[in-house]
């Protein structure tokens, strides 16, 4: 397939269309005012809200909530949106299992803190005990009983950090007794084979040891055995050494045990908050200062991660532990700030101003208590104007004013706040457009000007498809209508493209356009071209017969070159591919050398020759060889 395609897109040849509609004449600088007075509907682009952006049906343009400066990413806005319609239509969470699961969050929290109501000092192991209790309501999601996981992983990994102390004072007191000893070798060990030791003089008394003698005095030691020199002495020296080294080991692993689980701790805490789990982040934050008391909270995330950037970029610091539990009380603040107003809001009838406060209040916190236990009957409320909203703003994109215009007067009536204007503002303006355009329309049908009726009606109906005024017009067009009918699809096939149903359909529109120059041409055009076409594709199909696949395919390639639209020659063409795939790639290849630059004319040669061995009358192989030939015999091919 690659093969063809390249050879086809690459031969260089004119690309033309089975049809190229006529240049349109340049715009007189000075034009006459126009006589058509008729208001149409101006172009706008697709999926937007034809009464402005100010409404955005409770759907934030950026996928993020700032607070406090810091935005917590959403995620997908659509996603969000199901889910806040989904929370709308759902009882609150108020049984006995759901208040008593707050209860134990709201005891937690508080036997933590270190602000006890009580006067108390926080209380861990207490607050530790009460997790799997919080763990074990579906709601939580098990997001308890992964905290109560990462304590005890965490105190585990003290605990060994504190067996490392121990085994290192251990050490030092070890350290300590041998260094004593080897002191007291150097001073005090004696060479026992010296006997008496050395002569210092002196009388002793007579013979035999009782006077005229001289003294004898033990000296240290001096030999290999004893004293400095011992191997006693000197594998204290070794010991000394081993329980130093082992003493700066035991204390590199504890620092990066110690920061190894505070990394892996505050993972969780991280991945907590953007999940806007914000009393569990304050509870990890909590318990996190009972584990490590050393002062040490900065989060230990990459400088580039999304995490960084998400508090650096926003409020220019490094993220910390106590950030984040700052900024989840705030955030617990601002949904009770959020759903008061709500509340006030919703009590004077202010739908739409509610309904937004009640989106914020969502997705900054859809787990916080205000939201959760929020009465059905006011989120009913809200759920009805937000269907409505929906359908009104289908309505308009699909043009129904009918329809909008009753759903805009009932949501007057039951939302004060409701931003009316700019919808009434545009059903008044398309409905009146698409009034004139038919009536216009009908004019020209009584000049007999169809043209003019046909583009005028296709107006109105483009604007508004729902006028009533259009079933009107219906039955004015009578016995005109099969006529007009094929000249209106005759210009619409044209438009589009589709020539090969203009081809199919060529004698039924042919009376049809009779008379109108332009759209004479046009078809004819059409029809000479599509019928080479189908001449070349019929000379292919008997090569194909006589299995001359190589033969087929020339004739295909040749007229695709001018012909490059026609979608049923391209299939052809793939049909073929199977069959001619070392023919066409040899093509290939011969044209890859032949354009590069500089050009390789010898491999490009090569190639030809080997596509005229496959097929020896191939007419594009030729051409390339004399190309070819034509670059290396310049001289021949100028006396000839």
């Amino acid at each position: 397939m690659k093969p063809i395609f390249t050879l086809v897109l690459l031969s260089g040849l004119a690309s033309a269309q089975v049809y190229t509609p006529p240049t349109a004449p340049a715009a007189n600088p000075n034009p006459a005012p126009p006589q058509d007075t008729t208001v149409t509907r101006p172009k706008q682009e697709p999926a937007k809200s034809p009464y402005g952006e100010e409404v955005p049906l409770l759907d934030p343009a950026a996928e993020t909530i700032t607070l406090n400066g810091v935005a917590i990413p959403l995620g997908d806005n659509r996603v969000l949106k199901a889910r806040f319609e989904k929370y709308l239509s759902q009882p609150p969470e108020d049984s006995g299992a759901a208040t008593e699961y707050r209860e134990t969050i709201k005891r937690i929290l508080d036997t933590i803190s270190p602000l006890r109501r009580d006067g108390k000092k926080p209380d861990m192991v207490a607050a530790f005990r009460l997790l799997p209790a919080a763990g074990s309501y579906p709601g939580d999601s098990d997001i308890s009983a992964s905290l109560a996981e990462a304590i005890y992983v965490a105190m585990q990994a003290k605990n060994g950090i504190d067996g490392v102390k121990q085994l290192n004072d251990s050490l030092v007191q070890e350290k300590h007794q041998v260094e004593s000893d080897n002191d007291w070798k150097a001073r005090h060990d004696t060479d026992k084979t010296l006997g008496d030791g050395q002569t210092t003089g002196g009388t002793a008394g007579g013979k035999g040891g009782k006077g005229g003698g001289q003294a004898k005095q033990n000296q240290p030691a001096q030999n290999p055995g004893a004293g400095v020199v011992s191997l006693k002495y000197l594998d204290g020296v070794r010991r000394i050494a081993e329980i130093e080294a082992l003493q700066k080991k035991n204390i590199a692993q504890s620092e990066i045990t110690a920061i190894q689980t505070k990394a892996q701790y505050q993972v969780n805490m991280v991945q907590w908050f953007i999940q806007r789990r914000y009393e569990h982040v304050l509870m990890a934050s909590r318990f996190y200062n009972q584990i490590w008391k050393d002062g040490d909270q900065t989060l230990r995330v990459g400088k580039d991660s999304d995490v960084s950037k998400l508090f650096s970029q926003s409020i220019g610091m490094s993220p910390t532990v106590a950030s984040l539990d700052s900024l989840s009380n705030e955030a617990i603040r601002d949904v009770d700030k959020a759903i008061d107003a709500f509340d006030l809001m919703l009590s004077q009838n202010n739908l739409h101003s509610a309904s937004q406060r009640l989106m914020e209040a969502y997705a900054l916190g859809e787990f916080l208590t205000p939201v959760a236990t929020l009465p059905l009957e006011k989120k009913q409320r809200i759920a009805d104007y937000f269907r409505d909203l929906n359908e009104l703003y289908g309505t308009l994109q699909a043009h129904d004013y009918t329809r909008a215009k009753e759903l805009a007067t009932r949501m007057k009536a039951s939302a004060k706040d409701f931003p009316a204007s700019k919808v009434d503002s545009a059903i008044a303006g398309y409905t009146l457009a698409s009034d004139l355009a038919v009536e216009e329309a009908k004019m020209q049908l009584v000049a007999k000007n169809n043209d003019k009726a046909a583009e005028k009606i296709k107006s109105a109906a483009e604007i508004w498809p729902t006028n009533p005024k259009l079933a009107e017009f219906r039955s004015m067009i009578g016995q005109a209508g099969p006529m007009v009918t094929n000249r209106n699809d005759f210009d619409r096939l044209l438009s589009e493209g589709n020539y090969r149903e203009i081809f199919k359909r060529q004698y039924e529109l042919a009376p049809a356009i009779q008379g109108d120059a332009t759209r004479e041409e046009a078809f004819k055009t059409v029809i000479t071209n599509l019928g080479k076409i189908e001449q070349a594709i019929g000379k292919a199909a008997e090569f194909s017969r006589m299995g001359q696949a190589c033969a087929a395919y020339e004739q295909l390639a040749e007229i695709r070159q001018t012909f490059p639209d026609d979608p049923k020659l391209g299939h052809e063409i793939e049909a073929l591919a199977p069959n001619v795939a070392d023919f066409t790639r040899a093509l290939d290849r011969a044209h890859q050398f032949e354009e590069r630059s500089p050009k390789q004319t010898g491999s490009a040669l090569t190639w030809y020759l080997k596509a005229r061995s496959i097929f020896p009358a191939s007419k594009f192989a030729d051409e390339g060889i004399k190309r070819q030939l034509d670059e290396i015999l310049p001289e021949d091919t100028a006396s000839r």
